[in-house]
């Protein structure tokens, strides 16, 4: 056994022993780079990333080209660091994937939430209900929308439709950190109430989601 060999030896067991509370950042980071080097020092890249990026969080959300201007990145590393947002994105939605009847604000915020871990764009989604406001559907609609009066009324009307929905929940992130509606919200909201309504369609609520804190207008009185 290498000294290389010995200390990943020794890292993994105060791993599994400690859990990640026991590390620091950049050793977090020379932990999960052993999985995409087997066979190299991985400690002085981790350093170099925490170095470049400006701390863990930083890294895991840089994009691919940035991560591999760093020296020593490849393919490999590159895949691994951005999968573990992803992985960490779909374990959150899929805890709450039992709860599939929303019926209140707080669950549909809590059902949303976790859809726009580690987002960078403004992203709309769709959420299709039943008459017992079992979801039927949750879906991306838009992705990089500059405001929400760019969502378009007929793309939302044909997927209600076609999963047969009595109702619908939209909702959308603000990448500022403040979940605070905008007039545009507002006023985008209760367009799209009213012509729903003409068809039979009931829009429930509109969620404004900004890092893992929402806001629901349909509390709020604000549609």
């Amino acid at each position: 056994m290498s000294v290389h060999d010995g200390h990943r030896e020794r890292m993994k067991n105060k791993l599994l022993e400690a859990g990640l509370d026991a590390f620091d950042d950049h050793n977090v980071l020379e932990l999960l780079l052993f999985y995409s080097m087997p066979r190299k020092d991985t400690n002085p890249l981790a350093h170099a990333l925490i170095n470049h990026f400006g701390s863990l969080e930083a890294v895991f959300e840089a994009p691919a080209d940035e991560l591999q201007k760093i020296s020593g990145i490849g393919e490999n590393t590159v895949a691994l660091i951005k999968l573990i947002p992803e992985v960490c994105r779909r374990y959150a939605i899929d805890k709450n994937r039992s709860d599939n009847v929303l019926d209140s604000a707080e669950k549909a915020g809590n059902f949303l939430v976790p859809r726009y871990m580690f987002e960078r764009d403004e992203v709309v989604y769709i959420i299709c209900l039943d008459s017992k406001c079992k979801v039927l559907c949750c879906k991306e609609l838009f992705r990089g929308v500059a405001n929400t009066a760019e969502i378009s009324i007929r793309k939302i009307a044909e997927l209600a439709l076609a999963k047969n929905a009595s109702s619908v929940i939209i909702s959308h992130n603000h990448t500022s950190g403040i979940a605070l509606p905008s007039y545009e919200d507002e006023v985008t909201t209760k367009r799209i109430k009213a012509a729903l309504g003409a068809m039979g369609i009931t829009l429930s609520d509109h969620i404004v989601v900004a890092d893992d804190d929402f806001i629901s207008m349909a509390d709020s009185g604000l549609m």
